[in-house]
């Protein structure tokens, strides 16, 4: 409990000096009715000259020539409307600043600590959050770091007043940091001693989700069982109701992380995932998933392609792996369109790039009503000028939450406007 304390401790009392002046919109008070757009749906292809309507949060309608009664309209004409794009693995609202430690949330001491909610220190009012509103992302996935087992992510929207307010309904998501194999070092010496921290680090993670198992059996079987409240958190990934985020990108990470899923029935998705399309049999076996975090980066080793990271997603999606795009960054996430499109000139198609971005990711956190425009999704859209996966044409011009209208205002926008007039 102290420590779940201390997590969110800092941030609450740093929340009233560094917040934006945003009012976050009202809730959505009559239909919205957007006209004449070029809709890319994700789950139904691109439809040209076509009208989506919102009703109570909720795409209620989309096709030609739409009417709705006292409905507020939009003109489209010449526009491209897209769903809301889903930042994952992110630390937004949980970093203000990465160099003034006092404003960094998102880690906490220990190799154990599944009780851990990265949703108790998120700071809805944060800087960051507006900025990148403006490049098309409605959600984003806080996720925390550290070793081990590090916590819970939550799937946030960006527009809220509150963490209640913000917060998605979603299965419970844990995150397993793998370690590292060493490097070779200078001396025998610390060779010796790179590699019995190295397995110390295996044995601790074999020997705390072994606890968690034996916690489980005891809920099972007795009655008054005492209860630990790191193990008591992680029951859902037992009993399946949960999902395992595993941080690896090596193959030998990976196939341990397999190991481990197979081990305890797992639902495994990978973070970074770099050499998973190596895997594919194997995790499509376990019905794994990955979320590929390295499409800006260079390559992984000295003697790879210097493209190798940016074909890694048409891989994966030649391997049949389930995957979406991630960007593990607090306000540098503004870049997902620009990851995405990259993998575009490497072997994606623009709907394929599209939809790691949006409903892919959506999936792979367990929620099916968002990241598509269709009847009974909610409505998060997102109004651009241009190519939304094209930072020479993009300009995000519209956004809706949950069908209401956000404030696309943000610091760099008032910055620009001060030094204009200088």
């Amino acid at each position: 409990m102290l420590a779940h304390l201390l997590l969110g401790g800092s941030l609450l009392m740093l929340a009233p000096v560094k917040a934006h002046n945003l009012i976050p919109a009202e809730h959505q008070q009559q239909a919205i009715l957007l006209k004449n757009a070029t809709v890319h749906t994700v789950s139904q292809g691109t439809l040209e000259n076509t009208d989506v309507l919102l009703e109570q949060g909720v795409i209620s309608a989309v096709g030609p020539g739409l009417t709705a009664e006292n409905a507020r309209e939009f003109d489209l004409s010449g526009k491209h409307l897209y769903p809301g794009l889903i930042a994952l693995d992110t630390t937004l609202g949980l970093v203000e600043i990465a160099m003034a430690r006092p404003t960094v949330d998102s880690r906490d001491v220990g190799s154990a600590n599944p009780q851990l909610e990265a949703a108790s220190a998120f700071n809805p009012d944060s800087e960051l959050l507006p900025s990148v509103r403006a490049n098309g992302i409605t959600h984003a996935q806080i996720v925390p770091r550290g070793t081990g087992i590090a916590g819970q992510s939550a799937l946030v929207s960006l527009d809220a007043w509150t963490i209640e307010d913000a917060q998605v309904p979603a299965r419970p998501q844990f995150h397993l940091y793998w370690p590292t194999e060493p490097q070779k070092q200078g001396t025998n010496k610390a060779n010796k001693q790179a590699q019995l921290a190295y397995q110390d680090a295996l044995s601790q993670i074999h020997k705390h989700f072994e606890a968690g198992k034996r916690y489980a059996l005891s809920q099972q079987s007795s009655e008054g069982a005492l209860e630990d409240s790191r193990w008591q958190a992680l029951l859902p990934l037992y009993r399946q109701e949960g999902r395992l985020f595993v941080h690896a990108d090596r193959q030998r990470q990976i196939e341990a992380a397999i190991a481990l899923a197979r081990q305890y029935g797992f639902k495994l998705t990978l973070v970074g995932g770099y050499d998973a399309w190596r895997l594919g049999a194997a995790l499509n076996e376990i019905e794994a998933s990955v979320i590929y975090t390295h499409t800006l980066d260079l390559p992984l080793r000295e003697d790879e392609p210097i493209g190798q990271a940016f074909r890694v997603p048409a891989l994966l999606k030649r391997a049949g792996i389930p995957f979406a795009l991630g960007f593990s960054s607090d306000w540098d996430s503004r870049n997902l369109p620009l990851a995405a499109g990259q993998t575009v000139a490497w072997g994606l198609s623009k709907e394929q790039a599209l939809k790691a971005i949006t409903q892919d990711a959506a999936k792979i956190l367990g929620v099916d009503k968002l990241g598509a425009i269709a009847p009974g999704f909610q409505a998060n859209l997102v109004v651009s000028s241009g190519d939304i996966l094209d930072p020479m044409s993009s300009r995000i011009e519209l956004m809706f939450i949950d069908g209401r209208q956000v404030d696309l205002n943000n610091r760099h926008r008032q910055l620009y406007q001060k030094y204009l007039k200088r």
